[in-house]
């Protein structure tokens, strides 16, 4: 699965072990732009590959968040200024679910996860010129995260980490599948 994908902004270290993609975060890394803090950075970790049309992908995401806005995901990238991440990230000294849809600004939207966040799964799926971002505590149950807007028919689908406040963080990413669109009602939860 791995054979097609490239790094964003390598990390220094990591490891392909057989499809299960182990990352030890750099310091100071993120993807933002503007909102709020008025910065921008585009220096966190992607591990993607190119996309077109429209795609499912799911990914299982496992991780120690303790620091201020450690976070691991998804990541979809169209370029610098047009992206999508979503994932845990730990803020207010708890993990919590959240993405960040950035169309030149960066949004946050952000709730209490109630699953283990050590251990989750996350599906994106792209249908024309919108976005479905599910979550997933055990791999069966699927909650909408987020329906959107992404006009971008070219990009970059995969996973994503970042340590804004620190380095370290060890994340692994099992069970990556890219597919055709999953063709599921908007409330079909499987």
């Amino acid at each position: 699965m791995s054979g097609d994908f490239y790094w964003i902004n390598e990390p220094q270290q990591w490891r392909d072990a057989q499809g299960k993609i182990e990352v030890l975060t750099d310091g100071n890394t993120d993807f933002w732009r503007k909102t709020w803090y008025g910065f921008e950075r585009f220096s966190g970790h992607g591990f993607v590959r190119n996309v077109t049309g429209d795609f499912t992908f799911q990914v299982r995401i496992q991780a120690h968040f303790s620091a201020l806005y450690d976070q691991a995901g998804v990541l979809l990238v169209a370029d610098e200024q047009n992206w999508l991440k979503a994932g845990i990230e730990f803020n207010d000294g708890a993990p919590a679910i959240g993405s960040v849809l950035t169309q030149g600004f960066s949004d946050w939207a952000t709730g209490i996860f109630t699953g283990n966040a050590g251990d989750f799964w996350l599906r994106l799926s792209r249908k024309g010129d919108a976005l479905r971002l599910q979550y997933s505590t055990d791999g069966r149950i699927w909650p909408l995260l987020r329906l959107c807007h992404f006009p971008h028919p070219h990009c970059a689908v995969g996973v994503m980490c970042c340590t804004p406040e620190r380095r370290g963080l060890a994340v692994s990413f099992t069970e990556m599948a890219l597919t055709p669109l999953l063709e599921k009602d908007l409330h079909d939860l499987s």
